[in-house]
């Protein structure tokens, strides 16, 4: 039997986390799902933000669900997002974004991005002095050959053709060029799939106008964090973005939206996000088959017109779910 860790979070997050669990249960049930507490629940519990007792069932589980986290302005405050990544080693964070309802003022979009997810400015290290702060952006050659490595093989087993690595390589010429030369140097390993470059400014442009150029996009920290949230609005909105993060042992899968307090409780939150990052884990851990009726249940369900809130739609986070789930039974 598979475990699974629950993290519900703050805000919106154990409203969609509870539909995605309902999901589970109708199409999964034999799996076996732990919940724990992350953020300021487990801040107000525990005293801490990730609690020593949550990431040793992270550790112990086949994997996690997690909805999201408030941050805090307490200047003893951590992330515990960056501090599960890190203690977990989930290096690569992977973004799907499709177009699930057609929209004539915007292009369909269908890619990949994949971001390296343990390095960059995200290493958190900074400094202040007298006339301002500097931020360390870390970029190792093992962090790069790593992701480029797991993008070519993420392209292979969802039989993508293109990998595209976006950069800055023209303005930091040492760490940009160090990813960029390792991009070239793991592609000609890779003569099945067809190798490309982009400056990350130009390519945020073609994601709103022609995203059909993409199909894998492998990138560094900050800029995937960007680039998928410009993908997401080209397909809808963060309502529609999954992602996962992986490593080699762990990992964790969530929708790429926050907390969003503003509407929590109002049980209007867009739960397709959760959901298919719950799908994105079924397929993880060996369940392909639950994780495509999953999928086909999400789009079904926005095919045949049930849309949620934040479309201009009738249905919140509860309704569209009951639509997916009785797509599932039948």
């Amino acid at each position: 039997m598979k475990r699974i860790c629950i993290l519900p979070g703050d805000g919106i997050g154990p409203e969609v986390v509870g539909c995605a669990v309902s999901v589970l249960e109708a199409v999964a049930p034999g799996l076996e799902l732990l919940h724990a507490d992350i953020g300021q629940s487990a801040q107000i519990g525990h005293h801490s933000y990730l609690p020593d007792e949550t990431i040793e069932l992270m550790r112990t589980c086949d994997s996690t669900l997690f909805g999201a986290v408030t941050s805090s302005t307490d200047p003893e405050y951590t992330s515990p997002v960056l501090a599960f990544r890190k203690s977990l080693d989930l290096y690569a964070n992977v973004r799907p974004v499709k177009s699930l309802v057609k929209n004539i003022s915007r292009s369909a979009v269908d890619i990949v991005i994949v971001r390296e997810n343990s390095e960059g400015l995200y290493h958190q290290q900074e400094t202040v002095d007298a006339e301002g702060v500097t931020t360390y952006r870390r970029v190792t050659r093992r962090g790069c050959e790593r992701i480029v490595d797991f993008a070519v093989e993420h392209a292979r087993r969802r039989k993508r053709h293109k990998v595209c690595c976006v950069h800055k390589a023209n303005v930091l010429r040492q760490s940009d060029a160090l990813f960029l030369d390792v991009f070239r140097e793991r592609m000609a390993n890779a003569p099945d799939l067809e190798s490309r470059d982009q400056l990350v400014d130009s390519a945020a442009m073609f994601l709103v106008t022609d995203p059909s150029r993409f199909d894998v996009m492998v990138t560094l920290n900050l800029y995937g964090d960007i680039l998928s949230d410009v993908a997401a609005g080209v397909a809808g909105g963060l309502g529609f973005a999954p992602s996962g993060n992986i490593g080699p042992k762990h990992s964790v899968f969530e929708p790429a939206h926050g907390s969003a307090p503003d509407i929590a409780g109002k049980g209007v939150a867009n739960p397709t996000a959760t959901i298919l990052a719950a799908a994105m884990m079924l397929d993880h851990i060996g369940m392909s088959h639950e994780a495509k009726d999953v999928e086909a249940a999400v789009s079904g369900a926005y095919s045949s017109g049930h849309l949620t809130v934040d479309l201009g739609g009738r249905h919140g986070s509860r309704s569209f779910t009951d639509h997916v789930i009785e797509r599932l039974r039948a």
